[in-house]
């Protein structure tokens, strides 16, 4: 990739992840006044997303997305995650426990930092560690989608796969069930890098993507 030069073009999935990456490495090196102290991560991720949206507004042209809106670049059905190293998760809108098995339904870009403060110059500094992107396909549940791949390996039928997704506590209905069922058997899931707990809210946890990033299709390590 070569980087990104001064005149705005049309964001595209590989100039966000450039333009990520070369970010990344400029915010590890810079000493940031108002995050000393900051241990709130919700604060944290605010102030580097806001940054890295201004700096990617300098080059290049896309619509910016919003909370109404879902993600973070729409045009590009991609939305981005800052997360500490200490645990790296986040939450995630519950749209259907399909998600679980199908995937997000949209691309993921995982900033994950780790946070320090220099006590004499007041300062905070986000060195970060890993940059993941996460394409559509491999956002499902990792242990849901091997699990479910190992039963039709086994020529396991509509019944099996509804007990498996029952065992799961899979947060869906009869009819539901009976249908994502028989789609499986037309079209086995692939098999997803993120764990994805149940709740009002998915949470979203990265260890495995950030292990595999780089190599497996579909998890790319950006930096």
């Amino acid at each position: 990739m070569t980087r990104p030069g001064s005149m705005k073009q049309p964001l595209t999935v590989e100039m966000l992840c450039e333009h990520a990456r070369l970010f990344a490495e400029a915010e590890s090196d810079h000493n940031e006044p108002t995050l000393h102290g900051v241990t709130d991560g919700k604060a944290v991720g605010t102030y580097f997303e806001h940054k890295f949206q201004r700096y990617l507004h300098e080059h290049s042209s896309y619509d910016e997305g919003s909370s109404a809106k879902g993600m973070d670049f729409p045009e590009l059905q991609v939305d981005m995650k800052v997360t500490s190293i200490r645990q790296p998760q986040s939450s995630c809108p519950f749209k259907s426990a399909r998600q679980k098995i199908f995937g997000l339904g949209y691309s993921l870009l995982v900033f994950v930092y780790e946070k320090t403060d220099d006590a004499e110059a007041l300062t905070g500094r986000l060195d970060i560690k890993h940059t993941v992107f996460v394409a559509a396909k491999r956002t499902a549940d990792h242990q849901t989608t091997k699990g479910l791949l190992e039963i039709l390996k086994r020529d396991g039928n509509s019944e099996d796969l509804i007990a498996f997704m029952r065992d799961r506590m899979l947060p869906v209905e009869e009819i539901e069930a009976n249908t994502i069922a028989e789609e499986l058997l037309h079209q086995p899931p692939e098999l997803g890098y993120l764990t994805i707990s149940n709740a009002l809210q998915w949470r979203l946890q990265y260890s495995r993507a950030i292990t595999v990033a780089g190599s497996i299709d579909g998890v790319e390590r950006v930096r």
